[in-house]
């Protein structure tokens, strides 16, 4: 969905620790943000020739120690900004399935593929994934009172932990969640995953690896979340943003003949007028 909010030129910031798959690494994140928590070498680690940190998702991970820290430190200072003046925070789980890591005795985000033998899994009860949403939920009105917050379920299934074992993880999830939305309270649930496994049942549905939706499905998922969760007003912003996103893809046989430079200028002018309506959106 954010690649789609991305795509539509909305303000939008998504994942800065990368993906966060269950609750306890979501509350911890949004703690240590709101706290403005100086990340530093203790809480980094060197494992397979990278440096990386349990609290975030490996693609932070880097050779460099300090480029490491440095991101860290950016996505926490621009995080506590964009939680503080955010209209909608998403917040998308996959997972009641944790790892304790066995040294510390703390759930981490990501293993960082350590040795399993380090480790303890877990399943979050339906109570502990409660208490961990109402934390969540009591830190980000604490920062911005009128923020709304949609809760989700990835529809996406964690084969490796057994079909079953999946199953019963995503019910503590949906379970979890629908006692804590409250509409009165700016919190609410987008049924996500029940739209993928109740009416996109069909193989077209499924990318090649039979788990993670097709473009077809994702397309159809956005647009039930576009009808709840866009203005009607923005579509005809959309449909401006769209026309030159097609344009901006397009290849010319010539690039230098007159047709295709008056084309450009249009473009320009399209870019042009849009921004003088939007100031932020950037192409």
């Amino acid at each position: 969905m954010s690649n789609k909010l991305d795509y539509f030129k909305f303000q939008n910031t998504c994942n800065p620790f990368g993906i966060l798959f269950h609750t306890k690494a979501i509350e911890t994140f949004i703690t240590n943000t709101i706290n403005e928590k100086k990340y530093s070498e203790k809480d980094v680690f060197f494992h397979d020739e990278r440096w990386h940190c349990f609290e975030a998702h490996s693609k932070l991970s880097n050779p460099s120690k300090d480029i490491l820290l440095e991101e860290l430190n950016k996505q926490t200072r621009s995080t506590t900004h964009q939680l503080s003046t955010a209209t909608h925070v998403v917040i998308t789980l996959g997972t009641s399935w944790v790892y304790r890591f066995i040294e510390d005795d703390k759930i981490v985000a990501n293993c960082h593929k350590v040795p399993q033998k380090q480790f303890l899994k877990e399943l979050l009860s339906v109570d502990e994934v409660v208490n961990s949403l109402q934390a969540i939920l009591v830190l980000l009105k604490q920062v911005n009172p009128k923020v709304s917050v949609i809760f989700t379920v990835s529809p996406i299934r964690h084969i490796k932990d057994g079909f079953v074992e999946n199953n019963l993880s995503k019910s503590h999830l949906i379970s979890g969640i629908h006692q804590v939305i409250n509409e009165r309270e700016n919190t609410y649930y987008f049924p996500s995953y029940e739209i993928m496994m109740d009416e996109l049942r069909d193989y077209r549905f499924y990318a090649k690896d039979m788990i993670h939706p097709s473009e077809m499905a994702i397309n159809y998922i956005w647009e039930k979340f576009q009808q709840i969760w866009l203005a009607s007003e923005a579509s005809t912003t959309m449909d401006e943003v769209d026309k030159i996103q097609k344009r901006l893809l397009h290849k010319p046989f010539n690039p230098n003949s007159k047709s295709h430079q008056q084309f450009l200028q249009d473009l320009e002018e399209k870019k042009s007028m849009l921004q003088l309506q939007f100031p932020y959106i950037q192409f």
